[in-house]
Parts: C-alpha cells; sequence; structure tokens
C-alpha cells in the first residue's frame, strides 16, 4: 500500500531523517546553478606591451646570464688549470742580483733586485703578517679573492676626489694584487717586449678591463691555493723599493735582518711601502717613511693586532736603517765596478752574484767629509762647481771614489770615470819621468828664458810661464816644483814627444794625447781614475797600474770565485831609480813649489797641480807611501774657475782627504833619490826632429850631490842645503800652476 500521495510516498517517508531547519519544500523550485568563474582583468595596450616585452627580457636574460656563467666558469677553471705549483710562483725575477761587499766583506751596496731567499705566511715575523693584513685587505679572509665592498669603497672615494671611478684607490684585494704580480699567468717574453719595464708596466696597469680580467683569475688562484700560499706568494713577490723583491730581501736591505725578526715599527714599515714603494722608501726619505708606518701601526691598533701600549711603543722607537743602508756609501764606486764588469753577470745578469770589492767604507766616508768640509768652509755659499775624488793603493786598488757633489740635476754622471778633462800641469810628471829614465838627474840645469819653435803647418809656437817671468838657469827639480811652462816644453822637445807619448800611455794617460809642443802643457784630455792610476805607477816604483775595484766575483752560494782581480801593476814603463828620482822632484812641489797647501803634518808626500786654459779645470794628484789621491774641480758645462788654480781648492781638498785617511797610521817615507847624471856629451834633440836648442839650455852641474847628504867636492852639504840651493827663490817669486 502506498504511503502518502500521488508520487510522494517516499519523500514523505524520508523528511524524518532530514534536518529540522530545513526549509519547506518550495513549490516548483528550480534546480541551484554553479557559481560563474571571474572574468579575467582585461590590460590597455601599453601595460601590455610591456608584460610582453619584460617575458622575452626575462627569457634573454636568465638564459645569457646562464651562458656566462657558464663562459665565466670555463674562464676560471681554465686559469685553474694553469696556475703552477707553489714553490714556482716565489722568485718571479727575470734578472739577478748584485751584491757588493767591500774590503773587509761587508754589504755596502745592491743593484738590479735582490731576493733574500724564500719566506712563507707562516715564517715571516707576526707583526709582519698582520701589518699587512691590516693595511692592504683587513676581510682577506672572508672573500673569495674579491671584494665587490671594497670595490665600491674605492669608486666612491675616487669619485669624491674628482678622478675615474678606477683611477688611483683601486679597491683589490691581495689576492688580485697578487694576480697583478703573476702578471694574469703571462710572462716575459723578451721578443714581445722591448724591455722588462715595459713588461711591468703592463702587468701593473689598471682600468676596467684589468679589473675584469683580474676576478677570474683572482677566484681561480683561491680555488688552487689556500689563504696563506697566496699569502706567501705576495710575501715574496712584492716589490718594496730600492731594488728589494720580497720583504725577506726588503727587511735584508732596509734593517740587516730577516723577514722573520723585525719589530712591529720594522713591519710596519715594510708594509707601508706597498702603497708607494719608490715614495715611501726608508733610504729616500726617512720622515716620510715613518709617517707612513704610523698610519699602519694605526690600522694595526684598530683591527686589535697590536695592543695600545704596543703601538705607543712602536709610536716612540720608530724602526732605524741599518748601518749599510743608512750610510749610502759608495754609489759612484758600486757603478762603476758594475760597468767593468761583463754585463752577463752584472747589469743583465740572470744570477744572483756576489761582488768582493775593494772599497773601504770608512774611507769614503773621510773623502765625502773631506770634500763637503772644503766646500762649507772655503767655498762661497751656493757654488755650482763640481768636484770628484779618487782614493787608491799603489797597485791600483780604489779605496774610495766621489764622482760628484750632490746638487740639484747632478744626475749620476760620475766625474771621477766618465768626465774627461784636459790635465793642465798634472801632466809635467810624465815629462819629467821620460828625462830621468834616460839618465837626467834631477840636478840638471835648463834655461827658463824666452823661446820659441817652429811647428810645421801651425808657425811659431811660444809657451809662456804662468806668473810671467822667466828664472833663467834652473835646476830640472825647480822647473817641475814651479811648474814653469817654457822648461816643460824644451825639455819634452828634447826627449822627444813621441816618447812622452808612450810613457803617458803606458802609465795610462791613453785618451786622443796631443800631437804639438803643447802636450807638454796638458793639451790632452784624462779622466780623474787615468791621472790617479798613473801616479800610482810612479809611487810603486815605475810600473804601470791599471785601476780596478773587484777582488773576486762569484755566484751566489758558491765558494770559487768565477774571475778575480780586474786589475793591478802591470809592465814596467821606467826605471825604478827613475821613478825615486821623479818622487823626489815632486815632493818638492809640495815642499817649496806650488803645492805647498797640500802639505801634510808629520807624513811625507808628492803631488803635482794642474789648471787648465782659462781655469776650466783644476787638479791635484800627489801619494804617501801608502795612498793615492786625485782631486779634481771645476764646472759640467766647461764654465771658467774664478780664482782658482789647482794649488788652491784641489790642494786644500787633498790635504783634507789624505789628512783623515792617514789618521791613526804609521808615517812612512817615500822611495827617493837623487841619482847623477849619466848622459855623455852635448844634450841635443831625439833623433828625427830637429829642435833650435842652446847648447847651454841645458847644463850638467860639475858638484852633483849624493842622496845620503854626502857630496865628493862639497863635503857636509846636507839634503836641506840641496833643497834650499834648487828652490831658494820659489817663496819669494810666488807659486805657478
Amino acid at each position: 500500500m502506498a504511503v502518502g500521495g500521488r508520487g510522494k510516498g517516499p519523500l514523505v517517508a524520508d523528511r524524518r531523517y532530514t534536518s529540522r531547519t530545513t526549509a519547506p519544500a518550495q513549490k516548483s523550485a528550480a534546480p541551484k546553478r554553479a557559481p560563474r568563474a571571474p572574468k579575467p582583468r582585461r590590460h590597455g595596450p601599453i601595460v601590455g606591451l610591456v608584460l610582453f616585452l619584460w617575458r622575452m627580457i626575462w627569457a634573454v636574460l636568465w638564459r645569457v646570464t646562464a651562458v656566462g656563467v657558464l663562459v665565466y666558469g670555463g674562464i676560471v677553471f681554465y686559469f685553474y688549470s694553469q696556475l703552477p705549483d707553489l714553490n714556482a710562483l716565489l722568485d718571479g725575477r727575470a734578472r739577478g742580483s748584485v751584491t757588493l761587499l767591500d774590503r773587509n766583506n761587508k754589504v755596502f751596496a745592491w743593484r738590479g733586485e735582490t731576493f733574500g731567499g724564500q719566506v712563507t705566511a707562516g715564517t715571516v715575523s707576526p707583526y709582519l703578517h698582520n701589518a699587512v693584513i691590516a693595511t692592504e685587505d683587513k676581510r682577506f679572509y672572508w672573500h673569495f679573492g674579491v671584494s665587490p665592498r671594497g670595490i665600491a669603497s674605492a669608486v666612491r672615494i675616487n669619485l669624491s676626489e674628482g678622478r675615474g671611478p678606477f683611477e688611483g684607490n683601486g679597491g683589490s684585494t691581495i689576492t688580485q694584487q697578487v694576480a697583478k704580480l703573476l702578471c694574469l699567468g703571462v710572462t716575459y717574453d723578451p721578443a714581445q717586449w722591448k724591455t722588462e719595464a715595459e713588461y711591468e708596466k703592463d702587468c701593473r696597469s689598471g682600468g676596467m678591463w684589468r679589473k675584469i680580467k683580474e676576478v677570474p683569475f683572482a677566484m681561480a688562484m683561491e680555488a688552487k691555493y689556500s689563504k696563506e700560499d697566496i699569502l706567501t706568494i705576495y710575501f715574496n713577490r712584492a716589490y718594496l723599493g730600492a731594488g728589494a723583491r720580497g720583504f725577506e730581501a726588503a727587511a735584508q736591505r732596509y734593517f740587516g735582518k730577516s723577514a722573520a725578526d723585525v719589530s712591529a715599527a720594522e713591519a710596519a714599515m715594510l708594509a707601508g711601502l706597498l702603497k708607494a714603494p719608490s715614495t715611501y722608501a726608508p733610504t729616500g726619505n726617512m720622515q716620510r717613511a715613518r709617517d707612513r708606518a704610523a698610519v699602519v701601526i694605526g690600522l694595526m691598533q684598530e683591527q686589535s693586532y697590536l695592543t695600545k701600549a704596543e703601538a705607543a711603543e712602536a709610536l716612540a722607537h720608530p724602526a732605524q736603517l741599518s748601518k749599510a743602508a743608512a750610510q749610502k756609501n759608495g754609489g759612484f764606486f758600486a757603478d762603476w765596478v758594475m760597468e767593468t764588469t761583463p754585463d752577463y753577470l752584472a747589469r743583465t745578469t740572470t744570477e744572483d752574484v756576489i761582488m768582493e770589492t775593494t772599497l773601504d767604507q770608512k774611507m769614503q766616508s773621510q773623502a765625502e767629509e773631506a770634500l763637503k768640509w772644503v766646500f762649507e768652509n772655503k767655498v762661497k755659499a751656493g757654488s755650482k762647481a763640481q768636484a770628484a775624488i779618487v782614493v787608491m793603493s799603489a797597485d791600483g786598488a780604489v779605496r774610495a771614489m766621489v764622482g760628484g757633489r750632490d746638487l740639484p740635476q747632478a744626475g749620476d754622471f760620475n766625474r771621477a770615470t766618465q768626465a774627461l778633462r784636459q790635465t793642465g800641469s798634472a801632466f809635467k810628471p810624465f815629462i819629467y819621468a821620460v828625462a830621468m829614465d834616460l839618465g837626467y838627474s834631477p840636478l840638471d840645469y835648463v834655461d827658463d828664458s824666452p823661446w820659441s819653435i817652429n811647428v810645421p803647418g801651425s808657425g811659431v809656437y811660444s809657451p809662456k810661464n804662468y806668473d810671467g817671468k822667466f828664472k833663467g838657469m834652473i835646476t830640472l827639480t825647480q822647473a817641475l816644483a814651479e811648474s814653469r811652462n817654457i822648461p816643460a816644453v824644451k825639455i819634452q822637445e828634447l826627449v822627444g814627444r813621441d816618447l812622452v807619448k808612450k810613457v803617458a800611455t803606458d802609465f795610462g794617460v791613453a785618451q786622443n794625447l796631443a800631437d804639438g809642443p803643447a802636450l807638454a802643457l796638458g793639451a790632452s784630455e784624462s779622466t780623474l781614475i787615468e791621472m790617479t792610476g798613473a801616479y800610482a805607477g810612479i809611487l810603486n816604483g815605475g810600473s804601470s797600474v791599471t785601476p780596478y775595484g773587484l777582488r773576486a766575483l762569484k755566484l751566489q752560494g758558491e765558494e770559487e770565485p768565477l774571475f778575480g782581480q780586474g786589475g793591478g801593476i802591470g809592465e814596467r814603463v821606467i826605471s825604478e831609480t827613475a821613478a825615486h828620482a821623479l818622487i823626489y822632484m815632486m815632493t818638492q812641489v809640495i815642499e817649496k813649489g806650488t803645492g805647498t797647501r797640500a802639505r801634510l803634518n808629520g807624513y811625507e808626500a808628492a803631488g803635482k797641480t794642474g789648471t787648465t786654459n782659462s781655469a776650466r779645470d783644476a787638479w791635484f794628484v800627489g801619494f804617501t807611501a801608502d795612498y793615492v789621491v786625485g782631486v779634481w774641480l771645476g764646472y759640467d758645462d766647461n764654465t771658467p774657475l774664478n780664482g782658482v788654480t789647482g794649488g788652491g781648492l784641489p790642494a786644500e781638498i787633498w790635504h783634507e782627504v789624505m789628512t783623515r785617511i792617514s789618521e791613526g797610521s804609521e808615517p812612512k817615507p817615500l822611495p827617493k833619490e837623487i841619482p847623477g847624471n849619466t848622459v855623455t856629451g852635448v844634450p841635443g834633440a831625439m833623433p828625427g826632429e830637429p829642435v833650435p836648442y842652446d847648447p847651454n839650455d841645458f847644463v850638467q852641474p860639475e858638484d852633483v850631490p849624493y842622496f845620503d847628504g854626502s857630496n865628493p867636492n862639497k863635503p857636509g852639504m846636507t839634503e836641506d842645503d840641496l833643497a834650499d840651493q834648487i828652490l831658494n827663490d820659489v817663496q819669494r817669486n810666488g807659486a805657478g800652476n
């Protein structure tokens, strides 16, 4: 039976299970519709275009970025694969170094790029390690080779100071600086670069493109090496001024100690050099170097590498140069030795070379002090005159050399070895050397009277004496002592110019000797070192001398020298008797002649003055039993000296030098004698050139005393009596030149 009405039975029955809140059934209710989806928002045409372009750009950008990252990673990997073993990067010098030792084997100079030996970040002084970090890259241990923050800071500083963004401060990390030191892996190729300096200049250049190239190389280094390895390369390859490559070389160069032993003050000064080695080198300007070191000490304290007390101690006791670095001794000497040594072992050496030299640093300082004293006390302030000094032993070993006064624009021109100047009367001893060697005596006579000679092609030549006077018959000794010109020319023409040239050349004066009779008056040119060496030949008994500064040359670490002494005593030029006679004559130059200002208290000395035409050059060269000293004075541009002769300032400089270097030594007599005349017959011209001499021009006196003071004709006559007889009017008539 159906329940409910028509067609409603089940529905009615089911209502029992519905909720009470169910609404009553609606009459003919329609079924509910599903909710409509929201309509898409429509943009304007401009916005749509922008969105389209952005999608396109983004699609390209992420693909380009991905490709760029892959390419950049490939570049980093390439550099990584090319980086060598650490040890191969520690000494990157293309040339070697030269260390010069004095006669006592103490270092006095360096040339080339010195490399003190390999050090590591762990073996250098902790002060030095920390000073470099504090100064150059305080975030070194926190970046991967590049510091964006550092670069941004550098750009900001550069722009604020009116420079380009990458001009000046570069914001480089230590790793980037090492990349520069390694020239981004490009090695020096002589075929590509004219000089090593040009190669290094290119390596150190800055700019955007260089920065871009540095970044992958620096990142490759960070991947290849540890932080301490990178620091080790830096410590060994950084240039620190004065030819020092690496901190070990710099510590030795400036402080005479290892980089492992430097103090906080010394470490700060070394680290300060990294900013500008030439500017802050303590050998150039110590105050500037200390000011820079003070900045570094402040950074170390700020970053807690130094306590306040340690920083105060370092500031209160700044770094001091070693004795060798502070003296600056022997610069001209060192350059001369380098020039006289084969290039492949000196200026272009690829090895580290040790040169043992003849320099005496004490004498070098004394020579420099003597020159300075004379110019401060005897010369008008502001004088631009130049001077040169050579101190030499009788065998040619150079003990000291002053190549010029330290004046603005003086340059490094060595006036002791490079300046060719007329010798003036300093040439005259070689004329008398020939006469003595031919058998004439210092007591032979010559007529100092007006005289002329006809020179083929030039006409009549009439020499004049410096003082314009004539002495008549005088001894050869007096003629040399007073530097009489007429007797010098007469004697030269008597013995023969060719022989005079030969003797002068054999003694070492070999620079285009003049051809005419003016040869006797020093018309030829020579250098101071040649003249000093020639006089050393007279002192040593008449043998030639080759001046030298090198005792031995060795490769670093080797005991056997590659070669030894570079000069010394050579062939005999005149007899020993002739040399001793000439020495006697030259002692009278100082005792009673033109060189009295050179007299030494308690030491016997011999020498000769020299003054050229118009007083453009003034010389004094002389010797004691121990040393020969040569002095030249003049202007670089040949301006005449005002009232100066060789017997003036040069003799005074000579006296000051010789007094200082002889102090404390035992006075020794000079080897001198007065031999009798051995020439037979009437003196005449040498064969080959007629000379209009009167036979009375040269007289062989009957009463020639012996050097021991005895005289067979005049018993009791002493050497002092003889000197008075020879030179009794020198002081009365004044000195010559």
